[in-house]
């Protein structure tokens, strides 16, 4: 394993914050100094960190349904529920992988690997997200190109990478971009408002027996999906 990857999956800081530390001077790899960020680190080197051992945490892996009225946050100023009143102890170290709004439910991803939230979360991964949506009105197929060609937001074009009409007012859409509140803003920028938004899906992983507020530990084989071991 990389250092740079070494020091973050121990939790000392993130990976761009730890690779200033290692060309500090400040890690000792068995008892000298190493301000390569390539280095190799084996199972069975010491490193230390300002003098003291340091060693990666395990990962883990929790998938949450999300209900709605839980903010996607470790605290709240205002007392109100967030997605860390769903877990017990051990697991509140967790970070989450992206967000859901406090009026949006579904699937969320917890972990402590810093890797695989990459993976989830940077623009050049494109992972895809499934949503079903539920809308104040039919939704007309007239409109579809323009939720596919995109919408004009502050932050840039925004667009959906398909979108199936389910029923009159019930569509599937599939986006790789990950702008904030972005399925709402897209359909209210062409007229219509959300009234139910579920994530369904997260790149390969979906779960239909897991219930609002029901969390469970993702399988080794889900983990290795997420991370596209066996693509190509």
């Amino acid at each position: 394993m990389r250092l740079n990857r070494y020091l973050a999956q121990s939790g000392v800081a993130s990976r761009r914050a730890v690779e200033q530390i290692i060309l500090a001077g400040r890690v000792v790899i068995n008892g000298a100094v190493c301000t390569e960020l390539s280095r190799q680190v084996a199972p069975t080197d010491s490193v230390k960190l300002d003098g003291k051992l340091v060693r990666p945490a395990e990962p883990i892996y929790v998938l949450l349904n999300k209900p709605v009225d839980y903010l996607t946050t470790r605290s709240d100023d205002r007392a109100r529920p967030t997605i860390y009143h769903l877990l017990p102890n051990r697991l509140q170290q967790l970070a989450h992988v992206g967000r859901l709004d406090m009026d949006s439910e579904g699937l969320l991803i917890l972990t402590n690997d810093g890797d695989l939230t990459l993976r989830l979360t940077h623009p050049r991964y494109k992972m895809p997200k499934e949503y079903l949506v539920t809308l104040d009105r039919e939704f007309a197929m007239a409109d579809l190109p323009k939720v596919k060609r995109g919408v004009f937001l502050v932050e840039g074009r925004a667009r959906f990478d398909s979108l199936v009409k389910l029923n009159s007012r019930q569509v599937r859409v599939v986006l790789t971009q990950g702008l904030t509140r972005q399925v709402r803003r897209v359909f209210a920028a062409i007229g219509y408002k959300v009234r139910r938004l579920q994530r369904t899906k997260i790149g390969p992983l979906s779960d239909r027996v897991l219930k609002p507020g029901e969390f469970r530990l993702l399988r080794p084989a889900e983990v290795a999906k997420l991370r596209g071991e066996g693509e190509g």
